[in-house]
């Protein structure tokens, strides 16, 4: 009876020593509505990991809340492409270590390997998001094919635009003829131009929730992210989406691992988590932003290569960043 009851009691201590167990806490920051809140939740539950969760409207504010926080405060974030770079040169990232991460395998290859961080050293990409024009076409009358169709009286107080200096300038840049990335002085003042004829169209400046001004019919027009204006549109079929003729912004949203994270483990966990089939599936589901997981797809092959082919990333510009700043300074 003794050697059962030894026996059985060895089997418990095995059986207890080969479930791993996690505890303790990871800190995210990321772009608002870019996770369901359930999905955080459900993590917490399976790892027994709190999930510190905070968020940001643009690059420039993740960066600044990074630089104004104590080293250590934050261990994942969500970085755009062009801030990727910027952070690699400012070494605030940690370089990301593949063989961690079971599900690495998922991305789709044609999403690695970008400019900003060409062998994936430091980042991997997360969601791609594109900006676009929608409209209620039920209130406007008129067809919106292009940025300078919103030339126009009728739209007085009518808009809602991205508040992302780096976007919204890009698509003033690009309805003058432009590149996106162009930072020459006279380009940039002929964008600003172009901002001052649709200045009365303006009704807000909003990255948060744009699409919210859509759907209360509070706007009728929009510069907005893809994955918005696609929730408008499910809200109202009478939203249009339009892929401006003269271009429009490609953006990357990376998951990297700050240099000075205090719960390192953690960190790849709650990656590695965000990277499974079924919580790829999940996030696009209630965020309709282009998955980069190969077998969670939410757009044709055709129509992907054809946004990505008319579509422009945001760069890194250096020390013409002021250039932006200014600008921006003077149209908010």
């Amino acid at each position: 009876m003794k050697k059962i009851l030894l026996l059985l009691i060895c089997l418990v201590m095995l059986s207890g020593c080969s479930t791993k167990k996690y505890d303790g806490v990871v800190n995210v920051l990321n772009w608002s509505s870019y996770i369901p809140t359930d999905v955080v939740k459900d993590f917490e539950k399976e790892y027994n990991i709190k999930v510190n969760y905070g968020t940001y409207s643009s690059n420039e504010e993740l960066l600044a809340k990074l630089s104004s926080s104590k080293k250590g405060t934050y261990d994942v974030v969500f970085p755009s492409d062009y801030m990727v770079e910027l952070m690699i040169q400012k070494d605030m990232l940690m370089e990301m270590d593949k063989s961690r991460l079971n599900n690495y395998s998922n991305i789709n290859y044609a999403f690695l390997n970008q400019v900003y961080d060409p062998n994936n050293t430091y980042s991997l990409p997360f969601l791609l998001a594109t900006s676009v024009i929608a409209y209620n076409k039920e209130n406007v009358e008129e067809q919106i094919k292009d940025y300078s169709d919103l030339v126009n009286d009728k739209y007085q107080n009518d808009m809602v635009v991205l508040d992302d200096e780096r976007i919204t300038i890009g698509a003033f840049l690009q309805a003058m003829g432009y590149d996106i990335n162009d930072f020459n002085d006279e380009h940039l003042e002929d964008a600003y131009n172009f901002y001052l004829k649709i200045k009365k169209n303006i009704k807000a400046f909003d990255s948060d929730a744009p699409k919210t001004f859509l759907i209360t019919n509070e706007t009728n027009i929009g510069i907005l992210w893809n994955a918005e204006a696609i929730l408008a549109k499910e809200e109202n079929p009478n939203i249009e989406i339009v892929y401006p003729r003269s271009g429009y912004a490609l953006s990357m949203d990376n998951y990297v691992i700050t240099k000075e994270s205090k719960n390192v483990d953690n960190a790849y966990l709650f990656i590695d988590y965000l990277l499974r089939n079924d919580i790829c599936q999940r996030i696009i589901d209630d965020y309709p932003y282009i998955s980069t997981n190969k077998y969670v797809t939410n757009y044709s092959d055709y129509e992907l290569n054809e946004i990505l082919r008319n579509g422009s990333y945001i760069k890194n510009v250096s020390t013409n960043i002021k250039k932006f700043d200014r600008l921006w300074a003077r149209m908010k």
